[in-house]
């Protein structure tokens, strides 16, 4: 039985069985990543509901595992070294296709392509889809001033044409199905959450239209989307 007693978020988090992975998540386009990642590849994990409250992300046992008080975060108990504890859910990605010898490619081209398309969601369609949901949806949209507004739809219009275009003739962004898919697929899909699909123009991409649907329709992809739940 592997120990995780050195991991102070257990004491709040309690693993059932610390032999299997450890996800402390919640189901946001980020959160889920890693519980589809999970269910693609195969691998046992055990998963912990950490909602967005202060009271969870901001506790000392959470911040022991993420100082960045963000979900997800993992525990691999049989790490290359030992357990490890990771979070950012882009490195926790790659280290579990590595991990299992999935969804990356299988040569170094491949692999290259995977994680550009990886770090642009990690820096460009992530941020900028976030900051698209708050001045849509959330506190922002009661601001009066356009121009906060109107910056966040003319770029997520402008990431949305880069991914029109790059999925032409592909059913995956880079060819065969990978973990650039499952990083990207689920804030497109945060779309219609935050009431954007019109103002984007949705329905003028019909390749991402394509793309969000057969991506949910992945049975892996359809469990992840729960997984945690929200309790």
């Amino acid at each position: 039985m592997s120990d995780l007693s050195q991991f102070e978020i257990t004491k709040r988090w309690p693993a059932k069985d610390p032999s299997v992975i450890q996800l402390y998540s919640f189901p946001t386009p980020n959160g889920v990543k890693i519980s589809i990642a999970l269910e693609e590849m195969g691998l046992a994990y055990e998963a912990h509901t950490v909602t967005l409250s202060d009271a969870d992300v901001k506790s000392p046992e959470f911040l022991s595992l993420n100082p960045n008080n963000k979900i997800p975060a993992i525990i691999d108990p049989d790490g290359p070294d030992g357990p490890l504890g990771l979070f950012e859910s882009g490195a926790i990605l790659i280290y579990l296709a590595e991990k299992s010898g999935q969804l990356i490619g299988s040569t170094a081209v491949q692999k290259a392509e995977t994680i550009q398309w990886l770090m642009f969601q990690m820096g460009g369609l992530g941020p900028m889809f976030g900051q698209l949901g708050f001045f849509t949806k959330f506190a922002g949209a009661e601001i009066e001033d356009p121009r906060p507004r109107e910056r966040y739809i003319n770029e997520a219009k402008r990431l949305m044409a880069v991914l029109e275009k790059q999925l032409e003739g592909r059913d995956w962004i880079t060819g065969d199905y990978s973990i650039a898919d499952i990083a990207i697929a689920p804030w497109l899909r945060a779309l219609d959450f935050y009431g954007a699909k019109e103002t984007l123009g949705w329905d003028d991409h019909p390749n991402l239209v394509a793309y969000l649907e057969r991506f949910v329709a992945r049975p892996a992809v359809a469990k992840g989307l729960t997984i945690p739940p929200r309790g």
